[in-house]
């Protein structure tokens, strides 16, 4: 762990010239005290790092002090740091190690490339923590201690024992055989086996976590996406799930068909507007989704469906028909 500290103090010294104590503390999540023991190691190694003293002094080494992969082009570099900026590595608890690993290969850039490569992926965002009207993306956080029991037994082979929190289910402990992590906006799964059937467990209900020495029962081979498609599939068939005739504004279709399960029919009607035969996961989630419609979108069926939404909407009239507050009391 230290060694790999020790390089990334290096990469950071490289690619920045000179850096307080404190600032490369802060970026290797140390203290300063570890820092300058650090310094002290690569100074005893023969590494040319030197400090200089005054307000804007810090630690530096000689110029020169370089080396270059040669075989990256401009847009594989490219390439390599917007995927670097995706926060699907936060999900499995290897943000810091991806921060290293960028350093590493900003570091390895030919001198002629660097600095356009660096500038180039500046100007790319991909995945803001907000959309458009501000909502926030929240990202599911599960403890660094879990997430490495469950990695190292994912990249191992091995059985992996989970105290786990499904849904309206007091916690307990299953003993799983893990095929492969999965990320989808930003919350992380784990796709296992659980005495032979296939499990699809949430991260984040994953309480704590324990590597078993027994290798896992589970292919050589396996194709991660086919794997993911397969179990959504089975998910979108299963449950209490409802199924809605909808007659929606075609501008609305993309807010509609974005939170429905599945889409089993469309036509579009006479007056333009469309026609559609949509699932959802539960009544709940289908009163939701068209009541966000408001007037673009009508339930045609099942009248309970008709019946809920009506009772909602004459609710809220009434609340609003009479005269509000002019003034604070």
């Amino acid at each position: 762990m230290r060694a790999d500290r020790l390089v990334s103090l290096v990469l950071l010294l490289r690619q920045h010239g000179r850096l307080s104590a404190a600032t490369l503390a802060r970026e290797l999540e140390v203290s300063t005290r570890t820092v300058l023991r650090d310094i002290e190691a690569l100074s005893a190694a023969g590494v040319p790092v030197y400090a200089e003293r005054g307000r804007h002094g810090g630690f530096a080494l000689l110029p020169g002090f370089q080396a270059e992969l040669t075989g990256l082009n401009h847009d594989e570099a490219l390439a390599l740091l917007v995927a670097g900026s995706r926060r699907g590595a936060q999900a499995f608890g290897l943000g810091s190690a991806l921060a290293s690993a960028m350093r590493k290969v900003v570091d390895a850039l030919p001198e002629s490339y660097r600095a356009t490569a660096a500038g180039a992926a500046q100007r790319l965002l991909i995945d803001p923590e907000t959309d458009l009207l501000s909502r926030r993306l929240i990202a599911e956080e599960v403890p660094d201690t879990v997430l490495a029991e469950v990695r190292r037994a994912v990249f191992a082979g091995h059985k992996l024992r989970i105290h786990y929190a499904a849904v309206n289910q007091a916690p307990k402990w299953r003993t799983v055989d893990p095929i492969g992590l999965v990320t989808v906006r930003d919350h992380g799964y784990l796709l296992a086996t659980r005495a032979g059937a296939d499990r699809t467990y949430r991260l984040s209900r994953v309480l704590a976590a324990e590597e078993l020495p027994e290798p896992a029962q589970r292919p050589d081979r396996v194709d991660l996406d086919q794997a993911w498609q397969e179990r959504s599939t089975r998910f979108r068939a299963g449950g209490d799930h409802v199924t809605v005739l909808v007659r929606l504004n075609p501008a609305r279709r993309e807010d509609l068909v974005g939170t429905a399960l599945a889409v089993h029919a469309e036509e579009a009607d006479a007056d333009g507007w469309l026609r559609l035969e949509v699932t959802f996961q539960d009544s709940r989630h289908a009163g939701w989704a068209l009541w966000q419609l408001a007037t673009d979108a009508e339930a045609l069926a099942p009248q309970w469906l008709r019946t809920s939404l009506r009772d909602r909407a004459a609710a809220i009239a009434t609340c609003y028909g009479g005269p509000g507050v002019t003034s604070w009391a």
